[in-house]
């Protein structure tokens, strides 16, 4: 950061700086790994010195935590535009073949499988995963429980937890299948996900 950017920051460059290091510590996490990529090698792809990365990240897991921050949102994004449809539900069965793609994306898959690692070791990374799970499932559960009220669906609050559990757990799963099959057949996929969602969100 020139003397002139700390006397009068511009907020929007800041933030292009930013994306710039998460960028480049994406590529190298993917690479290397989160334990394997070196500040320096993060601020070699960035095109920028490893002190300039500090003056916007003070560690890797500041880093990481930016990722689950911006992933989060990422989630939100897509829970608002469910949001806007008269019938939820269907909204969330009639995406389940773009739900998949994105999954099943090396692109996508890479980097969340890195900070799941983490996360299992690192009780800070663990925290900020955790506590962005519970945004994002609470939102969640008010759209599922909105959208079974339209179509006159009760359901117990333990029952709808559970069944949301099962439906997520499916998504990250494939991450996984993805890394042990490359070459899944994604309509097959696609088709025994929505047999599977069907009854899980509209009982029939």
């Amino acid at each position: 950061m020139t003397s002139k950017e700390k006397n009068h920051p511009d907020p929007q460059r800041a933030l292009e700086r930013r994306q710039q290091v998460l960028d480049a510590a994406k590529i190298c996490f993917s690479r290397s790994g989160f334990h394997g990529a070196s500040m320096a090698e993060i601020s070699k792809a960035a095109g920028m010195s490893a002190g300039h990365i500090y003056n916007y990240f003070d560690s890797k897991d500041a880093i990481i935590a930016a990722f689950v921050q911006q992933n989060m949102e990422r989630v939100g994004l897509i829970l608002s535009d469910v949001e806007q449809h008269a019938d939820p539900l269907q909204a969330i069965y009639d995406s389940l073949e773009q739900s998949v793609l994105r999954q099943l994306d090396p692109v996508f898959w890479t980097l969340p499988l890195e900070v799941f690692a983490e996360a299992s070791r690192n009780p800070v990374i663990a925290a900020l995963v955790r506590a962005a799970d519970v945004v994002s499932h609470d939102r969640l559960r008010a759209i599922l429980l909105r959208g079974r009220a339209l179509r006159g669906l009760p359901l117990l609050a333990v029952e709808l937890d559970g069944r949301m559990e099962v439906m997520i757990a499916m998504f990250q799963g494939l991450h996984l299948r993805a890394l042990h099959n490359p070459s899944l057949d994604v309509a097959a996929v696609t088709a025994a996900l929505r047999l599977a969602f069907r009854p899980l969100l509209m009982d029939k």
